[in-house]
């Protein structure tokens, strides 16, 4: 994964921090909302295959729109994925929901993706929102444009994943609830209650979706969206039993304040 020498790029490493009551069965890296960069997104995979040869990586969803890469994004990943099958598991987020009911519904979904950033993922695939007349066309358009390959990865985006005590999803769901019992709801969009109150189990929940500025472990809440499609940080995090470290790939040439 190369073509990235010309920029200029910095590792951060954060400090360890203590979170000693987290038990995977097995360590984990996973790695917060790319949004679209597909850069920091090469760069991140290396870092992460670098550390350790047969750690599996996890995503936590939120690939496509507001940054400018979402095709490359999606090749990098499928691509990867037949790579080194079993090793990489993406998740799906709410802007790939999204994505997908333009695909299904596109009159009645069009405004609310295009006005999340869906403009750019069509620009990525060299699409316009006016190239065509009629919204079905330019779904017709993008859905030839993404191929038979792509849409079937797409639609089959896992919620969330679990090993030991740790829960990983896009946007962490139901404090209240097990994993296998949440809305895909919750778990794309966030609840309520997600942000102000800690789980009453043991599971520690590693989650993107709320951007933060810098990844933090709170409570029960392991938070790893850095705003990488504005902010130019698109952060690492390495599970291991009874201990979480965070590695931000910067790019400092391209770095602006994240909206919230």
């Amino acid at each position: 994964m190369g073509g990235l020498t010309d920029l200029n790029w910095r590792l951060r490493t954060k400090p360890h921090a203590n979170c000693s009551h987290i038990a995977p069965d097995e360590n984990f890296i996973a790695i917060g909302d790319v949004h679209g960069r597909a850069d920091l997104l090469e760069l991140a995979l290396d870092r992460a295959l670098d550390t350790d040869a047969d750690i599996k990586i996890v995503l936590v969803g939120d690939y496509v729109d507001r940054g400018e890469q979402s095709k490359q994004v999606l090749e990098v990943l499928i691509g990867l994925e037949r790579e080194l099958p079993g090793r990489i598991m993406s998740l799906k987020g709410n802007h790939e929901a999204m994505l997908l009911n333009f695909l299904d519904t596109p009159d009645d979904s069009a405004q609310i993706w295009w006005r999340n950033g869906g403009l750019q993922t069509l620009a990525s695939f060299d699409l316009a929102r006016h190239s065509l007349n009629a919204r079905v066309d330019l779904r017709d358009a993008f859905a030839d444009a993404l191929g038979a390959e792509m849409i079937a990865w797409l639609r089959a985006l896992q919620l969330f994943w679990q090993t030991g005590n740790v829960f990983v999803s896009h946007a962490g769901g139901d404090p209240l609830m097990a994993p296998e019992h949440q809305s895909e709801h919750d778990l794309l969009w966030g609840h309520r209650d997600y942000l102000r109150s800690d789980r009453n189990d043991d599971l520690i929940s590693v989650h993107g979706h709320w951007i933060v500025e810098r990844p933090e472990i709170a409570g029960s809440r392991v938070s790893i969206d850095t705003g990488a499609y504005a902010t130019g940080c698109l952060t690492i995090a390495h599970i291991r039993h009874g201990d979480v470290s965070f590695q931000n790939i910067v790019d400092n040439q391209n770095s602006v304040p994240a909206a919230g």
